[in-house]
């Protein structure tokens, strides 16, 4: 139970992180405060509209293990074991993610989710939360906020201790810190976009395609995504230029729509009788990645998961890596509490620069998503990484599985991957070489 005494932070954002985030410091103790510009989501209909559907792997498991919320989830949560992959034609093939079916990763509902962790959070006797409450100031000095009320639309001044800005790739608290001296800002638009889709359930409530996997109809400049939810139906994603053939720009009318989809995925057209509705109706989403630094001010402001380092979603960890933040962040501030200043500090250390080069790991699986999984060299590629796994389970793991299989750090895990690589081509020449050299004495 916390005590006046006791340090107070101040969340901005009641989405995945920051309310994660005050599961951690309610569970510590600490007096805790969440703002949010949106609705409560514990009030609103849970059937009453869709989000992109999320993949949580071993990062995301570990922060909800750590809070004692893992197997609530997974309760609620589709395990998918590979990719399948869609041919113009219709023909299937099936990527297994790991080297076996434990190593899987799983299709939750961001709704569903949230609403598990604001749960969670309101059941800290120390946090409270306070929903249509929008940020739209911050004094860096001091940590006060400016707040709006949604309802009544007047402003007021509130005075905290330490602000924690969790709200998101366009984060008020970020854009205050964009204003201080030596702030370094970097964000970059992708030229494809994406827009939601929903493949209702079968009849009884079945599955129209293969239940535990996730489906994808790659198309080189352009792809069709979709995952499991619990009810038998898909959220798919469609990826697209903006502009260009093949692109949302060309796409205006009804029979444009059904017309490229027949061509492109004429599969998935036949179970998506909402199709036209869906697309005109639902918006076309921007993808970026964002890069900042510092990402604290003085021990007073800090920031966490996308307001500091969002990353295009292809890779499945932007919502894994911002949780991983919270598991860091609640481990600093239990090192060197109460000075949140050292806090903070060591926190960027320990994450700055894995989240860069998860960024860059999250653009490259986007050109590997929708160019080359087709491919034959691939598909080779990917099964001689499957065969060494097995092989040498303890020493060579691929890349994806030390991503998304393990807490491994992502820069930790792109560098073992090159020393890895780097020995098996060393021993492919040595034993290339000593063929060729038994065959020449053999001949002689």
């Amino acid at each position: 139970m916390a005590t006046p005494e006791q340090p107070r932070f101040t969340i901005v954002g009641a989405g995945l992180a920051g309310a994660l985030l005050a599961c951690y410091l309610g569970r510590a103790g600490y007096r805790v405060d969440v703002y949010e510009k949106r609705s409560d989501p514990r009030c609103q209909d849970p059937n009453g509209g869709r989000s992109i559907n999320l993949a949580i792997s071993a990062r995301g498991l570990q922060a909800l293990r750590e809070v004692g919320l893992a197997d609530e989830v997974l309760e609620a949560a589709i395990p998918m074991r590979g990719r399948m992959m869609h041919s113009r034609t219709g023909a299937l093939s099936f990527q297994p993610y790991g080297k076996d079916e434990t190593e899987s990763i799983y299709s939750v509902s961001r709704a569903d989710l949230n609403r598990t962790l604001v749960n969670a959070a309101a059941r800290c006797a120390s946090v409270q939360m306070f929903f249509e409450k929008k940020c739209v100031g911050v004094d860096l000095r001091s940590a006060h906020l400016t707040i709006l009320d949604e309802v009544s639309h007047t402003t007021s001044e509130l005075a905290g201790e330490t602000v924690i800005g969790c709200d998101g790739v366009y984060s008020v608290v970020r854009a205050h810190m964009q204003k201080e001296d030596r702030f370094n800002y970097q964000q970059d638009y992708l030229t494809h976009g994406y827009k939601e889709l929903t493949m209702p359930a079968g009849p009884q409530g079945s599955f129209a395609m293969e239940k535990h996997a996730l489906h994808i109809w790659p198309r080189r400049s352009f792809m069709l995504i979709a995952l499991p939810n619990l009810d038998g139906s898909f959220t798919c994603t469609l990826f697209c230029p903006f502009e260009g053939p093949n692109s949302f720009a060309s796409l205006q009318t009804e029979g444009e729509v059904r017309r490229f989809f027949g061509e492109q995925f004429p599969d998935a057209l036949a179970l998506l009788p909402g199709l036209a509705a869906d697309f005109f109706k639902n918006p076309t989403g921007s993808l970026l990645t964002v890069r900042c630094s510092p990402w604290h001010v003085d021990g007073k402001v800090v920031l966490l998961g996308d307001a500091c380092h969002a990353v295009v979603p292809f890779l499945g960890q932007g919502m894994n890596a911002a949780f991983e933040d919270c598991t860091v962040l609640n481990r600093c501030l239990t090192e060197q509490a109460p000075n949140w200043k050292a806090a903070f500090a060591t926190y960027e250390l320990r994450r700055k620069v894995h989240v860069d080069t998860l960024a860059g790991l999250c653009l490259d699986n986007f050109i590997e998503m929708r160019d080359r999984v087709g491919s034959q060299t691939f598909l080779l590629k990917k099964r001689w990484e499957v065969f060494l796994h097995k092989l040498f389970p303890m020493w060579y793991l691929p890349l994806y599985t030390l991503v998304t299989f393990t807490c491994t750090p992502y820069a930790e895990a792109l560098r073992r991957v090159r020393k890895q690589n780097r020995i098996v081509r060393s021993v492919v020449v040595l034993l290339a070489g000593g063929v060729i050299g038994l065959i020449t004495w053999w001949c002689w």
